[in-house]
């Protein structure tokens, strides 16, 4: 049975990717060349939205861990007030599919007509200049930062969860201050969590494609996803588009080693019967400070964009404020019953999550007891395919597939 699994996950894995590099190092007539990879390297079409990824992914994973590591902590292992409440607020920011997201900030901040530049003018003036213009670098990386950080703040927050409140005490009754026990005991202890958060982070800013195609292409330039995407336009560049992954692919197994590099052969496991609950940090004046916080971090991925978008969802007009006297229904009557595509896509949406998530969660259980228990040959072989189609954008997959 183990074998079974092991063998569709190559089928399924190994199969795309073996086609990815049958056209990556081979021309229009299949003539094996090294020409796509001196065009990718040497052509600034290609060289820019490399640099411009590696950027947007790099820049992503700093702020997801400045702002996730902190989060954590402070619901993990203090007595700030709500933390089950910001706990909830971040899975909805989690749940949100990022293209959503992009297109909640394109109504917040477009340069012309985005709700939060149009109230700036309401006080600088109407010829002011934009305020926030979401069209560009900085606002692709603060989109893809608010709806990738909640990888990294669940696995901190996990891990500071399940971890013993008595290594804590034990530091603290030798004499170490705060800083001390921090630095010794809780960092190294939540350091493969915030390892692999930083990890996951850069490869869902490398490989996202919904929220660069709404905000990048308008604002004139390419992530390696978008320009892939592009290569599959009339006339189709097959061959380039395939050798443009391989880069995204190579980087994740760097990224891989450079984990356990990172990690060392240390180990993290608590060895030992039942042990205590973590021990709560009381923060005393800085309760509400701390939550004042927490609330301003949850402004972006949370409470604007929903805003904006229950806005657009009433309101005659997107880019207009709804009030009482313009508020309307005909958007939501209009898509449920008068537009014959959404039951459709509602059904079709149901069955591939429903079925995704089945076959996904029974392949990656098979296959994450495989590879730890390492109960077959080639179980290491077995553990790289699992994460590497991380790299791979979807579109070249499915292209490979097909």
């Amino acid at each position: 049975m183990l074998w079974l699994f092991a063998a569709v996950l190559i089928l399924l894995i190994l199969l795309p990717l073996s086609w990815l590099a049958v056209f990556a190092f081979t021309d229009k007539n299949r003539h094996p060349t090294l020409q796509n990879f001196v065009t990718l390297f040497s052509n600034p079409d290609f060289l820019d939205p490399l640099l411009t990824t590696a950027i947007i992914a790099t820049t992503s994973a700093v702020i997801c861990c400045i702002v996730a590591a902190p989060l954590s902590w402070l619901v993990s292992r203090t007595d700030m007030p709500g933390r089950q409440t910001i706990r909830a607020l971040v899975t909805a920011s989690f749940v949100t599919p990022p293209f959503l997201g992009a297109v909640a900030w394109e109504l917040l901040a477009a340069p012309n007509s985005g709700l939060l530049n149009q109230f700036y003018r309401l006080f600088a003036g109407e010829d002011a200049d934009a305020l926030f213009n979401i069209y560009s670098m900085t606002g692709i990386i603060f989109v893809i930062s608010c709806y990738t950080f909640p990888f990294v703040f669940v696995l901190v927050a996990n891990a500071l969860d399940t971890m013993p409140g008595e290594l804590e005490d034990a530091s603290a009754i030798l004499g170490g201050n705060a800083w001390t026990t921090a630095r010794r005991v809780t960092i190294p202890l939540a350091m493969p969590a915030l390892v692999a958060g930083a990890l996951i982070a850069f490869l869902q800013a490398m490989t996202l494609f919904g929220s660069p195609a709404i905000l990048a292409l308008p604002a004139g330039f390419h992530t390696m996803t978008t320009k892939i995407w592009s290569l599959f336009q009339y006339p189709p560049k097959l061959e380039l588009a395939a050798a443009a992954a391989v880069p995204l692919l190579v980087l994740t197994i760097l990224l891989l080693q450079g984990q356990k590099a990172l990690l060392g052969r240390r180990g993290y496991s608590v060895i030992g019967g039942k042990y205590g609950a973590p021990r709560r940090v009381e923060l005393k004046a800085w309760r509400w400070a701390a939550l004042g916080f927490c609330l301003l971090v949850l402004l972006n991925p949370v409470f604007l964009p929903y805003f904006a978008l229950l806005n657009a969802a009433f309101s005659p007009n997107a880019t207009t404020l709804v009030t009482p006297s313009t508020a309307t229904l005909h958007n939501i009557v209009f898509v449920f019953t008068e537009l014959s595509s959404t039951q459709l896509a509602l059904k079709n949406t149901v069955i591939l999550g429903a079925a995704t998530a089945t076959i996904g969660t029974i392949l990656a259980l098979v296959i994450a007891y495989v590879t730890t228990r390492k109960v077959i040959a080639g179980h290491r072989v077995l553990g790289f395919l699992a994460t590497a189609p991380v790299a791979v954008p979807a579109s070249c997959s499915a292209s490979a597939c097909s």
